[in-house]
């Protein structure tokens, strides 16, 4: 029986948005339990700083990675399930998970956007993560990452390629391997061929929400009531929620899945009632 690790970590630095600490304590909540898996939650720091045009670079995201990839080498956990928090919550379990299993180990980025950019580009990490994993990202980052991935081993699945902007253009520099929402209507079949033909048998999945299509699944940043999509500034996704869990399934039976993150979860009823309550004196 493998040993499993489920680490809350609402990071939300990266991003820029504090909801996303609501989003991952309610995800904690939403996510099937295990008597068998232990639950811990890495504390986070509620400020935000700006150092070297990276925000909140030195004060608090590197830290809590450090503290996250600590507590993980403590715990040695085989299978690494995270909950978040912006996408840069994947950065410490996953080269975490690399160093375990440094033959045969891959990633799919299971994102509408590949995450890719880099201080020149960008000064939010969770837009830099997969950059930092393959030591293309910033500089504090990519020598924090213990054990980079090799591009080839990285898979953008449900990733809109037509819309990618001048900040992803490393997918096409290191011509990375995708696939699109399109491609995954029918079936899963691209993904598993990838794996196959990479020789990978140990495999971790991020998983952004916001590869869903708003219309489809509501907990989303795309998802906001009155947000003019066409202003969004980004690509929104185009997955059905059925599609996600059927490529998941599909995934986990044909490889073995040590790493799960969810990331960038905005249930919005929940975050404008909380917001809303957090008015009343009655609950200082």
């Amino acid at each position: 029986m493998s040993n499993k690790l489920r680490i809350v970590l609402p990071q939300w630095q990266g991003g820029m948005n504090p909801n996303y600490r609501l989003g991952a304590k309610l995800l904690n909540a939403l996510v099937p339990e295990s008597n068998q898996t232990e639950t811990l939650e890495i504390p986070i720091s509620k400020e935000e700083h700006q150092t070297n045009g990276i925000v909140d670079e030195e004060k608090n995201l590197l830290n809590q990675m450090k503290t996250t990839f600590d507590t993980l080498t403590i715990k040695n956990p085989d299978k690494v399930i995270t909950l978040g928090g912006d996408c840069s919550i994947s950065e410490a379990p996953f080269d975490y998970l690399h160093g375990k299993y440094p033959n045969d180990f891959g990633m799919i980025w299971l994102d509408a956007h590949p995450d890719i950019s880099n201080p020149t580009t960008s000064s939010h990490i969770h837009e830099m993560v997969v950059a930092n994993l393959i030591h293309k990202g910033a500089k504090n980052f990519n020598e924090q990452v213990k054990n980079p991935i090799d591009p080839k081993k990285v898979l953008f699945a449900g990733l809109k390629y037509n819309d990618l902007r001048p900040m992803d253009n490393l997918v096409k520099d290191l011509n990375m391997s995708y696939v699109t929402p399109e491609e995954l209507k029918k079936d899963s079949s691209p993904v598993l061929d990838w794996i196959k033909n990479n020789n990978i048998k140990h495999i971790a999945i991020h998983l952004d929400l916001d590869v869903l299509d708003p219309d489809d699944f509501r907990a989303i940043l795309p998802a906001e009531i009155g947000l003019d999509r066409s202003k969004f500034g980004a690509a929104i996704g185009a997955m059905k929620l059925a599609e996600m869990v059927r490529l998941l399934e599909d995934v986990e039976n044909n490889t073995d899945l040590v790493g799960l993150s969810i990331a960038e979860h905005m249930p919005w009823d929940d975050i404008n009632l909380h917001n809303g309550l957090s008015k009343l004196a009655i609950f200082d």
